[in-house]
């Protein structure tokens, strides 16, 4: 805006040495305090980034992090005057800057006790266990504990596995044994049968088994019990026990639980055998199904005289 500066009329208004300008002009600047115009598409823009701000949720970070801010700044604010609490402390004798208690105590408070914020589920001494299982098995680790190379690691592996191997070939071969010496095994009942049925037999039957097939009716034994245990779990019903019917047969029996079930008899001989490793349970097998059945457990062959002609020999290397 324009507007004409006032000339000098002589009157003694303005100083005399001041020259008459009668074209000097003077621009007023327009005020900023009003706002700048906003078109329709700008309050769209503005109004949807409002919006969007207002219903975003923050991040687990975002909170946590505007948390500990929040925290700091509470306590790094000192307790107001026209506080309860300052006031309380005010009446007992309390000023700002000194300490609680008692005067002349060297060792009082001046500042209040830091806070330590326990952010997991774990019990209150859980870090202090933490912190010193680590540094026992640090200390174990340097003392005693060695660092497996890669060459022991290599043997140890094919060492389990030559293990594993030769276990599963333990009981294939009890298998074959059990086909050969389970033929005439009489049942509990006075019959015959051969085979597998062989697992029918009561335990003190099972301890008189040749001890190198044992273990498999042993075994067969133990998953037979753990079978009739689940049985009678879900067949169940609410029965005395005291009654006692002619007509119940052996199962019957079991399945209501109104039968003694007999007690396992510990055999220490077969503990024994068990507790060999399992390449030389193996190499007794083999030997005994050679010398006593003329059969290769290799060849998987019975041989019609001793000196089973055509066998490579006994152990598996020497099968290829």
């Amino acid at each position: 805006m324009l507007s004409p500066k006032p000339s000098n009329n002589g009157d003694g208004d303005q100083p005399a040495n001041d020259a008459d300008d009668y074209m000097s002009m003077t621009i007023l600047e327009s005020s900023t305090d009003s706002p700048l115009f906003e078109t329709s598409v700008q309050r769209r823009a503005r109004k949807r980034r409002e919006t969007e701000s207002r219903a975003r949720q923050p991040s687990k970070s975002e909170i946590a992090h505007r948390a500990q801010i929040n925290r700091d700044e509470a306590l790094g604010t000192s307790l107001p005057v026209s506080s309860k609490g300052y006031q309380m402390m005010a009446r007992l004798g309390f000023k700002a800057g000194s300490a609680l208690g008692r005067e002349g105590n060297e060792n009082a408070r001046t500042e209040p006790l830091s806070l330590a914020v326990k952010e997991n589920r774990a019990g209150v001494g859980m870090d202090y266990q933490k912190k010193r299982k680590i540094k026992e098995d640090a200390e174990i680790g340097k003392e005693a504990k060695k660092m497996e190379t890669e060459g022991e690691f290599r043997e140890r592996q094919a060492r389990e596995r030559e293990q594993k191997m030769a276990e599963g070939s333990c009981w294939a071969a009890m298998r074959v044994l059990e086909d050969f010496e389970g033929e005439d095994t009489t049942l509990g009942d006075g019959t015959v049968d051969g085979g597998k049925n062989a697992l029918r037999s009561t335990t003190q039957s099972i301890a008189g088994k040749n001890l190198l097939w044992r273990g498999l009716l042993r075994d067969r034994e133990e998953k037979q019990r753990r079978k009739r245990m689940r049985y009678d779990l879900h067949q169940s019903l609410s029965r005395n026990t005291a009654y006692d019917s002619l007509d119940e047969g052996t199962q019957d029996r079991q399945a209501w639980g109104t039968m003694e079930e007999e007690v396992e008899v510990e055999d220490a001989e077969m503990e024994e055998f068990n507790r060999l490793e399992p390449a030389e349970r193996l190499r007794r097998l083999v030997e005994y199904l050679r010398e006593k059945w003329k059969y290769c457990f290799w060849c998987k062959f019975q041989y019609p005289d001793e000196t089973m002609d055509g066998c490579p020999g006994v152990t598996e290397d020497e099968h290829g």
